[in-house]
């Protein structure tokens, strides 16, 4: 079962302009149907109440009146209900007005958020009628028979890391925007009141803000803002709204629907939490002065509905990104490689290629570093060496590639020397151990860098990332290069820098590309052709979801298996991704070991296993509390 999961929502309800009765059965609408699927929180537009576009109507009694009534009806129709309700209606304080946001739990008004900045320039005119928060000394204020404090500087903790706060329209807009405060005060959650008008090609800086402010803050921002009935004299409204989460968008709508809108999305602030802990500078600030309002449990879920979550976290969803995204790593890659051959004036670059996946991607960022130096392909060497389990295909391919490539290609069978050595340690060459797998990788590893001492080159490491957080290499044999340009690059997303390549190279390279990637992945130390290493460890796919949201979110063993079970559903069973779970957190701590002398290479990520930057963990801590 999940845990920590809410579902939260942005509601665009039909307002009727001045007619805050009618708007408040309509608001009682979308609170029910938020409450009946499991909402959290739900936010509703700037002035819901009443409208936004009321104009002078704002300076008559008879609506402001009617408003509080309206409040008064929400909170009778809410009265049992544990779902975090944000509303916007105009406050009367004695001779000043306030756009404020009502937010209402259980029947009781917990606060009422004013709008800090009002705009007052082209189509807007709010201080025609209402005055800055700023100008209230934040003493409580009643409203609807209860006393609530009003201020900008709210921040609700409904426990379980749900903590938010709220901001109306212009401020988020603004230089210094309320939720700045806010999340520095702790809120997770920033819930945004808008009521601006369509104008052509606002929606697209509106959601950049929204998605900026999210990354900004690494917080959760749910926006909504009002909708197609508001008045036509001289706007229109688009009832635009979205809920960002760290600079994604989680949900969307389409604007200007006639129905009005409500949509959702399952967060888990206590990821917000995570980011904000491992991101110093955040911590750096020092923290705002806030007020901080207790508020009852919210509901939180224990399956998601609306959220998908990406089965491979590594590697973008869409093509597009997922072609700009492969460029940007080869160019990592390619450009880090560079500056080190540059540094220690390298005559060659030396690679081991297996006709594996990772070989290949380490040859291919080899020739992007030689474009960039402006030196031939021929200066890279690609040593082939066959072994006791070394397949046909594999060594066609490996061959194939050099020579498309264009590189100067070498082979070396170990099969002899390691027989010999073999004899010389008395090991029985029958015996198919793990002496007999590592011998044969550390012969290759002493065979690339002698030869590259021979030819004053340096060694390209070919191990990814998923290998280095499973300790798949063999200690001072794969584990050890000059250089491990693969380093911070998951297996997932080498088949697809791979496919990549592949896809925009002439016929006969993309041919052996593709081939290689459709081949099954195997270190090919035992003979007979059968080993492969996903029937070892379990799906790499598996692997690189495990680690993206152990090293990025710190998961517990148990929301990973919730998790994983959501994204893999139809592809694995329970009982597989428990047994990978189980075997990642056992090799993840136990090959530590392996991460603290491993060679420099790119990080090209937010997650990566580099001893001397993103983790440093001691070699012998014990994994027992990750158990399942």
């Amino acid at each position: 079962m999940l845990q920590g999961f809410y579902r939260i929502g942005a509601g665009v309800p039909r307002v009727k302009v001045a007619d805050p009765l009618a708007n408040a059965d309509e608001v009682l609408r979308l609170a029910g149907e938020a409450q009946q699927a499991g909402c959290a929180a739900l936010v509703l537009p700037e002035l819901a109440l009443t409208g936004y576009s009321c104009g002078d109507l704002f300076e008559q009694r008879v609506l402001l009146q009617a408003a509080e009534e309206a409040l008064a009806k929400v909170l009778e129709g809410t009265r049992k209900s544990a779902m975090a309700l944000i509303v916007g209606l105009p406050l009367r304080v004695q001779s000043r007005l306030f756009n404020v946001a009502a937010v209402l739990q259980n029947g009781r008004i917990l606060g009422l958020a004013g709008k800090t900045y009002l705009p007052n320039y082209r189509e807007f005119y709010e201080k025609r009628h209402f005055r800055s928060v700023l100008e209230h000394d934040g003493t409580p204020v009643t409203l609807c028979g209860q006393t609530a404090p009003l201020g900008n500087r709210l921040v609700f903790d409904a426990g379980n890391d749900f903590v938010f706060g709220v901001e109306l329209c212009e401020d988020m807009w603004a230089v210094i925007p309320p939720s700045a405060s806010l999340a520095l005060g702790g809120a997770k959650l920033i819930f945004n009141l808008s009521a601006g008008p369509e104008l052509v090609a606002k929606a697209q800086y509106r959601k950049s803000l929204v998605t900026g402010l999210s990354a900004r803050y690494a917080c959760i921002y749910a926006f909504a803002g009002a909708g197609v009935h508001e008045s036509t004299t001289d706007l229109v409204f688009s009832g635009h709204a979205m809920i960002s989460e760290n600079g994604r968008i989680l949900n969307e709508n389409e604007r200007f629907e006639q129905d009005g809108a409500l949509i959702f999305a399952e967060v888990k602030p206590a990821w917000m939490e995570q980011q904000r802990r491992a991101w110093t500078s955040f911590n750096d600030v020092p923290s705002a002065a806030v007020q901080r309002i207790a508020a009852a449990p919210v509901p939180a879920i224990s399956a998601l509905k609306f959220r998908s979550l990406p089965s491979m976290p590594f590697v973008p969803s869409a093509a597009a990104d997922c072609a700009e995204r492969c460029q940007e790593i080869l160019s990592i890659q390619a450009t880090g490689l560079a500056q080190r051959v540059t540094h220690i004036n390298a005559r060659r670059l030396v690679v081991g290629l297996s006709g594996g996946l990772d070989s290949t991607l380490a040859l291919l960022v080899c020739a992007r570093c030689c474009d960039l130096l402006k030196r031939p392909h021929t200066d890279i060497l690609a040593v082939t060496m066959p072994g006791m389990g070394t397949g046909g295909r594999t060594h066609k391919n490996a061959c194939a590639l050099a020579r498309e490539i264009g590189a100067q290609l070498r082979e070396i069978s170990i099969k002899n020397s390691v027989m010999q050595h073999f004899k010389d340690i008395g090991h029985a060459p029958k015996d198919l151990n793990v002496v007999y797998e590592n011998a044969q990788a550390r012969e290759r590893t002493q065979i690339l860098m002698d030869v590259a001492n021979e030819l004053g080159g340096l060694v390209v490491g070919t191990g990814d990332l998923s290998e280095i957080a499973l300790g798949w290499s063999t200690f001072n044999g794969d584990h050890i290069s000059m250089y491990a340009v693969n380093c911070g690059v998951p297996k997932t997303l080498v088949r697809y820098l791979v496919e990549y390549v592949a896809g925009i190279s002439e016929p006969k390279l993309a041919a052996t590309l593709r081939d290689i990637n459709a081949t099954p992945v195997s270190p090919e130390l035992l003979p007979g052709g059968n080993q492969q290493t996903e029937g070892i460890l379990g799906s790499y796919a598996l692997h690189d979801f495990f680690l993206y949201y152990f090293l990025r979110y710190s998961e517990s063993p148990e929301n990973l298996q919730a998790l994983a079970e959501h994204a893999f559903r139809g592809q694995f069973k329970r009982a597989e991704i428990k047994r990978a779970l189980e075997l990642f957190v056992r090799r993840f701590f136990n090959q530590q070991f392996k991460r603290n002398c491993m060679p420099d290479g790119p990080k090209v990520g937010t997650i990566a296993l580099s001893p001397r930057g993103d983790w440093r963990m001691p070699s012998d801590a014990s994994p027992a509390p990750w158990h399942l």
